[in-house]
C-alpha cells in the first residue's frame, strides 16, 4: 500500500510513497487558541507586554517613531498588526508625520509595488511612505562601536535619526541564529554586509543541530548587542501556526519578549520525530521565492536526515537561485574545510554568502546529497551548484530509491522553511 503526500505548493504534484518506507510527515501544529481570530491575539499581545510597559506608555508626543518590518519572504501579518501599533502611538500623541516605516530586507532585493500593498495594506501605502533598506549603499549606512565581541556595526542611518525604534516580526526556528525574531530585525534586517557577514560567518562554524532551535546562541547575543546599539527599544512578534494564523503575539522588551516567543515557536514547529530518515523530503514553504531563502527547508531536513542520506528539496524559487548574492551560481555549494580555506585565503570575502554555501555545503556534501525539484531553476543551473536534478517530486524519490535502495527510511516534512524535527531520545 501506498500513502499519497500532496504539497502546499499547488503546481507540483503529490508523491506516492510505500507504507513501510514512511517513518513520518512533520507538520506545524494547529493547536486551540483562547482568542477569537489574529487582531484579538495581537491586541492581547499588546495589552500585556514583556520586560516593558505598555508600547503607548514608553513613548513620547513629540519623539520621531521608525518602525522596522520584515519582508514579503516572511509571513508576519504586517497590515493586521502595523495598524494597531499606529493607533496606539497616536494614542500617546504622535502623530503621523512623526512616524516612519522602513523595510527589513536585509540582503533580499527591494519589494514591488504590488508586494508592497499585499504586506502592509493599501491604507499604510497611502499615508505612510516606506522606506526600503538598502544593504549595499554605503549612503545609507552609518558606522557606530563595535560590540564588545568585535563585531563591526554599521545600521542604516534612518535609526538613529529616530527616537523609538520598534521592530514587527515573526519566531520561527532559524538556522544562523537558533529562532528569528526579536534584535534580527535590526541584524541583519537594516545592517550593512560587513556586519551580517560576520554574525552569519560565525554560525558557518557550528552544526545546523547546535544551533536551530536554540534560544540563546552566540549569533543571538551578538544580534541582540547590535539591535540594542542601534537604537531598537520595542518588539512586536508573532507565532504563526500550522494554518498561517497568529498562534501567539509577544510585545516589549526585544531580549525578554523574544525570549518568550521562542518558547511559543518551539510548541507550533517542535515536531517530535521517531527516527532518522535514509531519505528526507521537504518543501521549503514558506521560504521560497528564491533559493536561498528555500534553502531553510535543507537546515530543517539536516535534523531528521542520517549521515549519508539524500534530500529532497521540494520549492518553486520564481526569483531563481539568489538576486542578491549572484555569485552563489558561479562558486556552487562546496564542503565546508573548501569554503572555509576560501574565506582564510581572502578568496571570498563576502562572509554571508560564504555562510549559506557553508550551511548548504554541510548538509548536501559532507552529510549526504541533495536533489533539487524547482520549477524557477533549470538542470544545468542545478548542477552547476553541485545539485543533482529531478523534474517532479516523484521523480526524485525514485532518483533517492536508486540511490539509498528500496528498503529506505522515510521523513516528510511540510513547511519545511519552519518545520524543527525532535528527535526523540
Amino acid at each position: 500500500m501506498n500513502i499519497s503526500v500532496s504539497f502546499t505548493y499547488p503546481d507540483f504534484e503529490g508523491i506516492s510513497i510505500p507504507e513501510e518506507n514512511l517513518v513520518a510527515i512533520l507538520s506545524p501544529a494547529c493547536p486551540p487558541k483562547p482568542f477569537e481570530d489574529d487582531m484579538d491575539a495581537i491586541n492581547r499581545g499588546l495589552d500585556s507586554p514583556i520586560g516593558a510597559p505598555r508600547l503607548e506608555e514608553c513613548v513620547r508626543a513629540e519623539q520621531k517613531i521608525l518602525i522596522l518590518a520584515d519582508d514579503n519572504t516572511r509571513n508576519t501579518p504586517a497590515h493586521i498588526i502595523i495598524p494597531e501599533v499606529i493607533k496606539r502611538l497616536k494614542k500617546a500623541g504622535i502623530q503621523s508625520k512623526n512616524i516612519s516605516i522602513m523595510v527589513a530586507l536585509g540582503t533580499h532585493r527591494p519589494m514591488t509595488e504590488e508586494e508592497l500593498k499585499k504586506k502592509f495594506g493599501s491604507q499604510i501605502l497611502q499615508n505612510f511612505t516606506i522606506l526600503q533598506h538598502a544593504w549595499n549603499d554605503p549612503d545609507q549606512l552609518i558606522e557606530l562601536p563595535p560590540t564588545e565581541n568585535g563585531t563591526e556595526i554599521w545600521v542604516n542611518k534612518a535609526l538613529l535619526k529616530a527616537d523609538f525604534v520598534i521592530g514587527i516580526g515573526h519566531i520561527t526556528p532559524h538556522r544562523v541564529v537558533g529562532f528569528s525574531g526579536g534584535a534580527k530585525i535590526v541584524q541583519p534586517g537594516v545592517s550593512g554586509g560587513i556586519t551580517t557577514g560576520q554574525t552569519h560567518w560565525v554560525s558557518a562554524l557550528y552544526d545546523g543541530e547546535d544551533f536551530i532551535g536554540k534560544i540563546d546562541t552566540p549569533v543571538r547575543r551578538e544580534m541582540n548587542a547590535v539591535g540594542l546599539a542601534a537604537g531598537l527599544k520595542y518588539i512586536v512578534n508573532v507565532v504563526m501556526d500550522g494554518n498561517e494564523e497568529v498562534y501567539r503575539c509577544v510585545a516589549g522588551d526585544p531580549i525578554e519578549a523574544h525570549k518568550e516567543g521562542c518558547s511559543a515557536s518551539k510548541e507550533i514547529y517542535g515536531a517530535p520525530l521517531p527516527c532518522l530518515g535514509d531519505i528526507v523530503i521537504a518543501e521549503s514553504f514558506p521560504a521560497d521565492a528564491e533559493l536561498w531563502q528555500a534553502a531553510k527547508g535543507i537546515y530543517s531536513g539536516d535534523l531528521a536526515l542520517k549521515k549519508d542520506g539524500i534530500l529532497i528539496l521540494v520549492t518553486p524559487c520564481p526569483d531563481g537561485v539568489a538576486q542578491g548574492h549572484p555569485e552563489l551560481t558561479e562558486i556552487g555549494y562546496l564542503p565546508f574545510k573548501e569554503i572555509k580555506q576560501m574565506v582564510d585565503e581572502k578568496e571570498i570575502d563576502d562572509l554571508t554568502l560564504a555562510a549559506h554555501i557553508s550551511h548548504v555545503g554541510r548538509v548536501v556534501c559532507d552529510k549526504g546529497r541533495g536533489i533539487l525539484v524547482s520549477r524557477g531553476i533549470d538542470k544545468e543551473t542545478t548542477e552547476k551548484l553541485g545539485l543533482l536534478w529531478a523534474s517532479t517530486p516523484q521523480k526524485a524519490l525514485e532518483m533517492a530509491f536508486e540511490l539509498k535502495g528500496s528498503d529506505a527510511r522515510i521523513v516528510v516534512l511540510k513547511n519545511g522553511g519552519d518545520i524543527l524535527p525532535l528527535l526523540n531520545d
